[in-house]
């Protein structure tokens, strides 16, 4: 991978092109940036920067061996999934893949039961042997109708009752965003289904799968190419006006480029608790879920799972939602939402600067969305300068 230093990027493209400016600045080496960045060198053949405020690639994907030699991912469990054949056709261009499906357990009433909720979780909880249509008029039975949806808390509440609701997600949602549910947009809770069979699977999309070799793996064959440069360690400030370039795409949270004019739009950080124990397993599952509000974690993953890395001893992290810290999750409430407009308002009147992915758009976006729209964007891009597609590139997310 062509990492280079400050002093080399300010000078512009390497040697082959020394004092042109590059064709395109990209702020930020996670999916959204990368990906960009590798279509727009390969397929455009454009020279690209892609500088990064942290000292590595791929983002909150990034994974590496720590130091007893367990892959682990250092912000936490990130789990590929995807309906899209064509999203799964360009990834494996740069890795190959294991087969891998998530399951999640929740510790709740000193059971560990299968979340999504389904029918297991049901009968284990409330001593029952329930088949598929008894379990649906079981949940029926406790369902409290709300007349108009607007809240995560109504999504749960309208579905399954209160009692479900108090147990898997109030405890849990307030630690994850510092806010009861009933202060929250219908989508958190809306991404969790209800489900009165025994299908354990946390996602049920066509691809479930993990980079055979990691994620940081992938990325640095993304991005090795000739016409990519990367600045890694390195925050846009330090090169916004240095670094010569002529468009820009920045993977930022979208107001912090604007140096917060409107106010800051908020954001749920995280801080993880890593350590390794001399031992093959810790739990059943990767990640095991703790709801009940006086457990300060969400959940304990354990990456040997998602890896599937035999090794004698196994690294697990407690996961500590926070308020502060690296910008993870866009905090979704509506005054958040019209806050943002003000910022696209912003950002639409700004020439030569396009914003791209999770922070770019203040919108949560799955690893796949985001590459989807990364594509979406080159496919704007390429389209006026008459380049034809590849058909696995031409995603539109």
């Amino acid at each position: 991978m062509p990492e280079i230093t400050l002093e080399q990027a300010v000078k512009g493209p390497s040697e082959r092109a020394a004092g042109q400016p590059y064709d395109y600045l990209i702020v930020g080496a996670g999916f959204a940036g990368s990906v960009l960045a590798e279509r727009l060198a390969a397929g455009l053949n454009k020279r690209v920067l892609v500088i990064d405020r942290r000292e590595h690639i791929g983002g909150n994907a990034y994974d590496h061996l720590d130091a007893a030699g367990v892959l682990v991912h250092r912000y936490g469990p990130h789990i590929f999934h995807t309906n899209a054949q064509r999203i799964v056709d360009y990834l494996s261009r740069f890795t190959e893949w294991r087969p891998y499906e998530h399951r999640v357990l929740a510790q709740v009433d000193g059971h560990q039961v299968p979340i999504p909720i389904n029918l297991t979780t049901l009968n284990i909880l409330y001593n029952q042997s329930m088949d598929e249509a008894q379990a649906q008029a079981f949940l029926e039975q406790r369902a409290e109708p709300v007349a108009s949806i607007r809240t995560s808390e109504d999504v749960v509440v309208n579905q399954i009752g209160r009692e479900l609701y108090e147990k898997f997600f109030r405890g849990y949602t307030r630690k994850q965003w510092g806010l009861d549910p009933s202060e929250l947009d219908k989508s958190v809770t809306s991404r969790v289904p209800t489900r009165t069979t025994t299908d354990d699977r946390y996602f049920t999309d066509t691809f479930q799968m993990m980079p055979l070799e990691g994620y940081t793996r992938l990325f640095e064959r993304m991005l090795d190419h000739p016409n990519i440069d990367v600045l890694l360690g390195t925050d846009f400030k330090q090169v916004r006006e240095r670094v010569p370039h002529r468009e820009l795409v920045y993977c930022g949270p979208i107001d912090e480029y604007f140096d917060h004019c409107y106010g800051k739009l908020p954001y749920r950080s995280l801080r993880f608790q890593h350590e390794t124990l001399e031992q093959p397993q810790f739990q059943p599952v990767a990640v095991v879920n703790y709801p009940h509000p006086d457990v300060p974690y969400t959940r304990i993953t354990e990456y040997k799972h998602l890896t599937g890395q035999v090794h004698d001893s196994t690294s697990i992290s407690y996961e500590f939602p926070c308020a502060e810290g690296d910008p993870y999750y866009p905090v979704p409430r509506l005054e958040n939402a019209e806050l943002y407009k003000r910022y696209k308002a912003l950002a639409d009147q700004t020439p030569d600067v396009t914003f791209l992915g999770r922070l770019g758009t203040y919108k949560y976006y799955n690893m796949d969305q985001v590459v989807g729209q990364a594509l979406a964007l080159y496919q704007r891009i390429a389209e006026p300068a008459g380049v034809e597609l590849e058909s696995d590139a031409a995603a539109s997310g």
